[in-house]
């Protein structure tokens, strides 16, 4: 039997995120959490700039896979490495983008407890969905992966 062609993530990204995202917001209520403190305005403004620039960014990102005809998701085949455009300084400028929409959405939810479920959910993306994507890229991609992986950081 042979191996599928693709990482096998536990599960889509965009669901660990709001899972996290949810479960904050949630247990955050329940207890009762303070507010930021922050002017409503301010808040607000803080947080649609973020959702936006979140949102670019992995529009941007995904945009780069389109273009190599590879698709993004990545329990899908992937046919291409990605390592212009945003992948020059990131190789994972879509979970970056994921973190930063993720941050204007508990700011908009005035949820610091959501803000706070942000370090396990990015732990939980580290090492059970990026890592099973860079050992599915070395496998595929053998020396062109490493000499990209030694060049250019994983988040930022």
């Amino acid at each position: 039997m042979s191996k599928p062609d693709h990482p096998g993530v536990i599960a889509p990204p965009p669901l660990i995120y709001l899972a996290f995202l949810l479960a904050g917001f949630g247990i955050g209520r329940l207890i009762g959490e303070p507010s930021f403190g922050l002017d409503v305005g301010v808040r607000r403004g803080l947080a649609f700039a973020l959702v936006i620039g979140g949102l670019l960014l992995d529009g941007i990102a995904a945009g780069t896979f389109r273009r190599l005809g590879t698709p993004p998701e990545p329990w899908k085949t992937t046919t291409a490495l990605a390592t212009g455009g945003l992948y020059r300084y990131s190789r994972n400028p879509i979970y970056v983008g994921f973190a930063v929409t993720f941050v204007g959405f508990a700011l908009a939810m005035d949820s610091p407890l959501a803000l706070a479920m942000l370090l396990p959910c990015l732990i939980v993306i580290d090492r059970f969905v990026i890592a099973r994507e860079e050992s599915y890229l070395a496998a595929k991609f053998g020396a062109e992966y490493q000499a990209y992986k030694g060049k250019v950081r994983r988040w930022l």
